[in-house]
């Protein structure tokens, strides 16, 4: 962790003299945040005591850019309150790259991007940076970017991941083998729309008796995200397929899509509405099987799956993957005037396949989320920020869950968020 605080300086104090020259840009982020969770992710027992606890991300972030070429670098530590004595010699906490890439420019319309990056397209369903987690997520890849013209464009990426250099090839279950996409986006004056094609492969191992026999299974996820706003009424909408092979080399087929619609209610208030289905595998809650021969559950794969489905994380977020799918039927009102803004959402939540309880085939509804949240800018570089959601749990999320449906089921947050720019007089 010294190392890499030392390089770090080095960089920043190696740079300073050539202000002139360049663009250099020196940010940061604290951000600590205090939860209790009574219901997070899965419904509480009555055995079981809440949790209350604070995490905090603390990130530097290092830029700089000339005619031909820019550098980014983010190193960030995330902890949690407590985990480190006050009289401590070393910290079990490390500080990590999230960002460190080059990008070499081309010509105007043409760059690439290399290192170590986050992914954010579109509205972050498929790929996005997972902001709400401290830790967030980025990928080890080289990126094309091409300006098509003056609305369009094109970018492809490529990846292929490895646990260390090694003289032979070994088994990598890490993260995914290799990943492979592009992506083409369009924007009018009334009219957005992206099309996604991506493909990824995770390596397993094929035959557990032997010592190596790695197999690659491969999907692939392709579909569209469209904006519509033909004046104070906007339109949002997405559909995505995905096929190939599961991680267990089964046969894939599945979708997901989404409208939703946000129009003006008043002064500074604004409403929207909105279904969203992932198509998932008709599934067993006794057995934890799934009963179709196919794998017909859909995989948002590297998506900001917090910022959908309500906050209290139930789906997707590390969990509910490959069962019974979800639908969710929302609506909200969101309201900004000043320093303060404040939002209101409702999520009505049942599966889209059927879910069993043995041979006994369970209701669909699920549950309704309630999540309340306020914020209020303290300056331009803090923020305050605090929520409250509650579940409202059936007698199917229980079978699908576990935990105890009659418990109460929330979960409370309030977080700082601090953001200064070192370089700025």
């Amino acid at each position: 962790m010294k190392k890499l605080f030392r390089l770090f300086l080095v960089l920043f104090l190696g740079l300073v003299p050539s202000l002139v020259m360049a663009q250099l840009t020196f940010t940061g982020e604290i951000r600590p945040r205090t939860e209790y969770r009574h219901g997070l992710k899965s419904l509480f027992n009555s055995s079981d005591d809440a949790a209350f606890a604070t995490s905090q991300r603390t990130r530097l972030n290092l830029g700089y850019a000339e005619e031909r070429f820019r550098v980014g670098l983010s190193v960030q530590d995330i902890r949690t309150w407590g985990d480190v004595k006050q009289l401590n010699l070393s910290d079990k906490n490390q500080l990590m790259l999230h960002e460190a890439w080059g990008e070499i420019i081309f010509n105007e319309n043409f760059s690439l991007k290399v290192g170590r990056q986050e992914l954010v397209y579109d509205d972050s369903r498929i790929l996005g940076n997972v902001g709400w987690a401290q830790q967030a997520r980025s990928h080890d890849l080289a990126l094309l970017k091409f300006k098509t013209d003056e609305k369009g464009k094109f970018h492809v990426g490529f990846a292929v991941n490895n646990d260390a250099e090694f003289l032979s090839r070994q088994l990598y279950t890490t993260n995914y083998k290799s990943m492979q996409f592009a992506w083409y986006n369009r924007k009018s004056d009334k009219f957005d729309f992206s099309l996604l094609f991506m493909n990824v492969g995770q390596e397993r191992d094929a035959d557990s008796s032997e010592a190596i026999d790695r197999d690659t299974r491969y999907s692939q996820t392709f579909g569209t995200h469209m904006n519509y706003r033909p004046g104070k009424i906007s339109f949002t909408g997405s559909l995505y397929a995905q096929t190939g092979k599961d991680p267990s080399d089964t046969d894939l087929s599945a979708y997901m899509f989404n409208l939703g619609m946000k129009f003006p209610v008043a002064d500074n208030w604004k409403g929207n509405v909105g279904i969203e289905m992932l198509s998932g595998t008709d599934y067993d809650a006794t057995s934890k099987t799934r009963l179709d021969e196919d794998y017909k559950s859909f995989t948002p794969l590297f998506g900001t799956n917090h910022k959908f489905n309500g906050h209290m994380d139930y789906f997707y977020v590390g969990n509910h993957v490959g069962n019974v799918g979800l639908t969710d039927i929302y609506g909200g009102l969101n309201h900004s005037k000043g320093q303060w803004s404040f939002a209101t959402a409702i999520h009505v939540f049942s599966t889209a396949a059927d879910l069993y309880l043995g041979p006994e085939k369970q209701d669909k509804y699920l549950g309704t989320e309630v999540d309340l949240s306020v914020g209020y800018k303290y300056s331009k570089s803090v923020l305050i920020k605090a929520g409250y959601s509650h579940m409202f749990a059936s007698d199917s999320m229980e079978a699908l869950k576990g935990g105890d449906k009659d418990e109460t089921q929330n979960w409370g947050w309030v977080m700082l968020v601090f953001k200064p720019n070192f370089l700025k007089k």
